[in-house]
């Protein structure tokens, strides 16, 4: 291949977009699109013309084709890029699409996991390419209120009080917690959090999860730029 590596991101969103993702890929030399398939109904390119697809949030939930029809299009495009063996990272929403399209179907959680929440990565989360360099646990920044069960084939890597928080597929990874966000993107979510009717349910107190973002950050964004540029390594070892 001659073209520098190109990646997909798939947003639903657009305060829900690559986020420092993005600057992993900058610094890594690949070229990112973004496609919103709720406004546009196929990316610039072929996905097979991708070398990587990223996939993320959302505040619908992976079960809300009807509200949403442009969902059952997007799961099947991503049934054909697991079955191609496409590098993917999924994240949140885009955690639970994957899952489906590998064959769990994502339900309702326990309880929601909004703010900051603790994840312990498993033992084969340890020896993950992607998750081995992150700390055994560590608080990672959430906002979700379903979760995915393990799709079949696939190995768990973490996990928290409430659900699993990540696994791998061949080339394809799937995590719950936004290791993408940004700080704009994060008090966003947190200005507009009375439209998300679980984070008004639980009682979520905004202010202090402002103050506790802002905080942590910078720190957790390195690590979502490092998680990513390792993905971006994966990815660019398939392209031989």
């Amino acid at each position: 291949m001659t073209h520098p590596m190109r990646a997909l991101a798939i947003a639903h969103q657009r305060d829900a977009g690559p986020g420092v993702f993005a600057d992993a890929a900058r610094e890594s030399g690949i070229e990112l699109e973004t496609w919103l398939p709720s406004e546009t109904g196929s990316p610039a390119r072929r996905p097979e013309e991708y070398d990587a697809v990223l996939v993320f949030g959302g505040a619908m939930h992976a079960d809300h084709d009807d509200r949403h029809p442009w969902l059952s299009n997007e799961k099947a495009l991503l049934r054909e890029l697991l079955d191609s063996g496409k590098p993917l990272l999924g994240v949140c929403l885009g955690a639970q699409l994957l899952a489906d399209a590998a064959g769990a179907t994502p339900h309702r959680a326990e309880r929601p996991e909004i703010g900051w929440h603790e994840v312990e990565l498993m033992a084969e989360g340890r020896a993950d390419p992607l998750l081995g360099p992150l700390a055994g646990r560590f608080d990672a920044f959430q906002w979700h209120s379903y979760e995915f069960p393990l799709p079949p084939g696939a190995t768990p890597l973490a996990r928290s009080a409430v659900c699993l928080q990540a696994f791998r597929r061949g080339v394809a990874w799937g995590i719950q917690f936004h290791a993408e966000v940004t700080l704009a993107d994060a008090e966003a979510w947190i200005d507009d959090y009375r439209s998300d009717e679980d984070a008004v349910r639980i009682g979520l107190a905004p202010e202090p999860l402002r103050q506790r973002t802002r905080a942590e950050i910078s720190d957790w964004n390195a690590l979502g730029r490092g998680l990513c540029e390792r993905f971006f390594s994966v990815a660019g070892a398939t392209r031989a």
